[in-house]
């Protein structure tokens, strides 16, 4: 997909810092998100992938820098976000349908209208007849799916995702991954994909961004993805031209990885 270079971006961090006491977790960082992209963060274990994310939430800002979205300097929480957290945020004494009517409820819409709306998103997820059931009663790949749900029901420009599929087997990954590029590809919001799967990032990205190890992390490799939509994250794994990109971005990665296990 080929997008305007001066148009607005739906997510901008310009010389954006943040520390947690004398621990500076990323330094000077300017990213870039647009409007209908899917980007994914790579990194190793404790760059800082995380709290960008939750930067551009709004959960804390900045301690130098600027977040923009949409062109306006982020103050207190990101409205326009959704975030799809790596742990289940399901209420346990809550039906599928009561936690995916849960945002619309809050922001004052009414029952009938919040349940109406959440029985078609459930459906929309392939869990039309398991409004009823409560999270126990779920497999996992059933409750990210009411996750999903939950946070697309609200209608977000842009959504952050931490790591949503790792605490999934393989096989029920892949089908994940599958369906997240189907509703993507409907209303194709802006998405800033947080993983430690390299593959994943490829087979699901426009673009890969990789940062480099803690501390004072930052981004250091800008890697577009050229693979034709839509995407099956099996089929398309196989491909050379996905090999190729998996080389290269490996290894600037590769380097990054080695230097953290070093100093851990």
């Amino acid at each position: 997909m080929v997008r305007p270079t001066n148009s607005t971006p739906a997510v901008e961090l310009l010389r954006v810092t943040q520390r947690f006491g004398e621990y500076t977790a990323v330094a000077d960082v300017d990213l870039r998100v647009d409007e209908g992209e899917f980007v994914a963060v790579v990194g190793p274990t404790g760059c800082g992938k995380s709290t960008l994310l939750n930067m551009i939430a709004g959960l804390r800002p900045p301690a130098a820098g600027e977040v923009r979205v949409f062109g306006q300097s982020l103050e207190g929480l990101n409205r326009r976000a959704g975030y799809l957290f790596q742990a289940d945020a399901l209420l346990p004494w809550k039906t599928a349908l009561g936690n995916v009517a849960l945002g619309l409820s809050f922001a004052g819409t009414a029952r009938e209208e919040a349940e109406a709306r959440a029985r078609g998103w459930l459906a929309k997820v392939g869990l039309g007849g398991f409004e009823d059931r409560y999270p126990h009663q779920l497999s996992g790949g059933m409750r990210k799916r009411v996750a999903l749900a939950q946070v697309l029901i609200m209608d977000p420009k842009i959504l952050l995702m931490d790591e949503p599929f790792s605490a999934l087997d393989v096989q029920t990954r892949q089908l994940m991954e599958n369906e997240l590029l189907r509703l993507w590809e409907e209303d194709q919001k802006s998405v800033l994909f947080v993983t430690h799967d390299l593959e994943e990032a490829i087979a699901l990205a426009d673009r890969v961004v990789v940062m480099s190890a803690g501390p004072a992390s930052r981004p250091i490799g800008n890697f577009p993805v050229s693979l034709e939509r839509p995407r099956d994250v099996t089929e398309v794994r196989l491909t050379e031209a996905f090999l190729e990109i998996h080389r290269e971005v490996w290894g600037l990665l590769r380097e990054e990885v080695m230097r953290a296990h070093g100093q851990a």
